[in-house]
């Protein structure tokens, strides 16, 4: 049935390229259709309270986030003015400054020790921008923005919209020069290993329409994380290099079988290549499916656009790539050259012949690579994964200097408890280690003011029909022990007056990230575990194979996440958790390409020591080119990006291929030598047959 499609694919290869082409033009409509979110913290369970509260600050208050502004060094009349200035900008809602209290003419001294400390410090005053949507909506970034425009170097906006909308200035910018990097390396390595200047091109091409495909279908989503967007082409691109080398090694076998029919070659060729590449895909795409079991929906986010990239990669490496080698076989014929790389048979020879030395390596690195796999450091806090230079770090460095403020929390208060009550709640507050000051609505209009002649606008920004909101202001950073313990003690205080209501904002939210992603990571590396071992032994109905190449894998991942432990590099948090499943699942076909070829020979008879040699030769140019091909698709963008999740990433992932190609050549060979009688007994196809195949001891020495 697959020869009769390949024909059929090999005779109308003018059509499938013009099909190609035309399905371009509704991915590009896809593309500009699909929108980048670039909150991380969007993507926490809607389960969570704080999440629920950013909600109902959008459903009760009518915003969603707020910016804190700091001006400094001018006069009081000016910075009245430039308050003015915000409030007329598109989506905000208000802005909270001391004139929201008392008259501007009201000296600063005579304003009570609260207010003052919360507005004023030195020459510098701060004011509260409120927006009208929540923290990542293009209206907050888009009002930011406006925000930048309109203040002068006098000000600075801090507050997670403006993180948000550097992370989204930057990586717009950064973006293209991914692609740029990602395909000129990858090139430089397909031109040093393939015989051809034009196959280069021809499998760069493929993989791009299909990348541009991926992207294009991911308008069913509605949006995806701008991490998503920043890897999907990068991670496409080094993923699915090998279907096309593949099909290509496919058709040249074939011409030879049939006496360079080329149609017929092409047909045999995509039929070969549809059988392997499904069965090696499937790993790589179970690897992507198991982020889906993350609540922390980036997963989902990251996992279903891979794996639908790695589906959309198989279908063109059969159907468009072979339509252009064909249409372009006479250039690549032409512009042929000799093989860069040499023999590798004396190499493989002296790997094979030393495999103690090679496992006695595996086994003094196996407990260090444990060990510092199991205390590498991640960071959560999200703008730290910025250059210190952007708008927003300035301008939180600036919070932190001028009023010694990192971080500032919401108590949402639900209506109902006494004014007395509040008043003992927020004072309580107040004395927790690290609270420099809360700001409700005693502070700006006085204690025990009657709620009738509080005034409309005072009222509209703190108050609604359900709750009241307090700004809590803490010394602290997101992201750290001592902040995450300040918000327990909050929440605690707050509950004990009003179990309805609640402590949210920037710090809350990272705090429960932390706690969910711990969660996510174990049961992510279960998932990918269990699913490529289910895949592995009803591949080669096995049950000592699974364990020995996963546990190859998993050791290089240890090795991989090891190393930033020992070089002193605290990791952000979503490189530790999609890592280990990514390069399983991307790196354990170079284990199966050669278990498969291990298998065919011990199962036509040879002794164990041939047919593990045999595997190793046949296999090892391939392996070396795919691990290659994937080390140029990551290692540059992650030397280029100043995203430090994006470059975290693309770091690991080019320095995991390299690593899982180094001990599938030679920990996996080492194995197969010792645990061979162990494999024949517990696997299917490993028994030799009765006739075995005469042994050329010549070719093992």
């Amino acid at each position: 049935m697959t020869i009769k499609i390949g024909k059929w694919i090999a005779r109308h290869r003018r059509l499938i390229m013009a099909i190609g082409i035309l399905l371009i033009i509704p991915s590009l409509i896809g593309i500009s259709k699909t929108r980048i979110n670039y909150d991380i913290l969007s993507y926490l369970p809607d389960s969570l309270e704080t999440v629920s509260g950013q909600d109902i600050l959008v459903d009760e208050f009518g915003m969603g986030a707020f910016s804190m502004v700091v001006v400094e060094d001018m006069e009081m009349k000016d910075v009245q003015k430039l308050k003015e200035e915000i409030k007329e900008i598109d989506h905000v809602k208000d802005v909270l400054w001391y004139d929201s209290a008392v008259d501007i003419s009201v000296p600063v001294e005579m304003l009570p020790s609260e207010l003052r400390e919360s507005f004023f410090s030195g020459d510098a005053t701060m004011m509260v921008a409120l927006f009208d949507n929540t923290t990542s909506s293009d209206e907050a970034m888009d009002a930011v923005s406006a925000m930048r425009n309109t203040v002068g170097k006098q000000c600075f906006i801090s507050g997670m919209t403006g993180v948000v909308t550097d992370i989204k200035n930057l990586s717009l910018q950064e973006m293209p020069i991914y692609v740029v990097i990602a395909a000129v390396l990858s090139l430089l390595v397909l031109c040093l290993t393939m015989d051809s200047l034009v196959v280069p091109v021809l499998f760069l091409t493929g993989i791009g329409v299909a990348i541009l495909y991926n992207l294009g279908s991911n308008i069913f989503l509605g949006e995806i994380s701008y991490l998503t967007k920043a890897l999907t082409a990068i991670l496409q691109l080094g993923v699915t290099m090998d279907y096309s080398i593949f099909l290509l090694n496919s058709y040249e076998d074939n011409k030879i079988r049939f006496d360079n029919d080329k149609q017929r070659a092409m047909a045999h060729a995509i039929s070969n290549t549809f059988k392997s590449v499904v069965g090696s895909s499937v790993t790589t795409i179970a690897g992507f499916a198991a982020l889906c079991f993350m609540t922390f929906t980036l997963g989902r986010d990251i996992g279903i656009v891979m794996a639908k990239g790695v589906v959309i990669g198989v279908i063109c490496c059969v159907t468009l790539l072979p339509a252009m080698i064909l249409t372009f076989d006479k250039a690549i014929e032409k512009t042929k050259h000799k093989a860069i790389i040499p023999n590798l048979d004396q190499i493989s020879g002296f790997i094979t012949r030393h495999y103690k030395a090679w496992l006695a390596i595996f086994i003094i690195l196996l407990f260090p690579a444990i060990y510092g796999n199991s205390h590498t450091e991640v960071y959560y806090n999200i703008d730290k994964c910025l250059p210190a230079t952007l708008p927003s770090a300035v301008a939180n460095s600036k919070l932190e200097d001028d009023f010694h403020m990192n971080t500032v929390h919401m108590v949402l208060m639900k209506n109902g408890m006494e004014a007395k009550e509040k008043r003992e709640m927020l004072e309580a507050i107040d004395k927790v280690d690290g609270v420099k000051w809360e700001i409700g609505m005693d502070s700006l209009i006085g204690p025990g003011i009657p709620s009738s002649i509080i005034p409309e606008d005072v009222k509209e920004m703190l108050q609604s029909d359900e709750y009241e909101v307090a700004f809590v202001c803490s010394d602290y950073k997101a992201a750290t022990d001592e902040v995450n313990n300040q918000i327990a003690q909050i929440d605690k205080i707050v509950k004990n007056y009003s179990p309805q209501s609640m402590v949210i904002g920037e710090a809350p939210l990272t705090k429960d990230l932390a706690d969910v992603t711990d969660v996510d990571l174990k049961n992510v590396n279960i998932a990918s575990v269990a699913a490529i071992f289910l895949i592995i032994l009803l591949v080669f109905k096995s049950i000592s194979l699974p364990v020995i190449l996963v546990a190859v894998i998993e050791f290089a991942i240890c090795v991989n996440m090891a190393i930033p432990y020992y070089s002193g590099i605290t990791l952000p948090f979503v490189a530790s958790i999609v890592i280990g499943t990514i390069q399983l699942g991307a790196t354990v076909d170079y284990a199966i390409l050669m278990t498969s070829r291990y298998q065919k020979e011990r199962g036509l008879g040879r002794s164990k020591k041939e047919a593990i040699s045999i595997a190793h030769k046949t296999s090892m140019k391939s392996i070396l080119i795919s691990g290659c091909s994937f080390f140029a698709a990551t290692f540059g963008v992650g030397l280029y990006s100043k995203i430090d999740m994006i470059s975290s990433i693309c770091t690991l992932l080019s320095r995991g291929a390299i690593i899982s190609t180094v001990v599938v050549l030679f920990v996996l060979p080492a194995m197969f030598m010792i645990l061979d009688p162990v494999i024949c007994r517990t696997s299917i196809g490993f028994v030799p047959k009765k006739h075995k195949v005469k042994t050329n001891e010549s070719f093992v020495q």
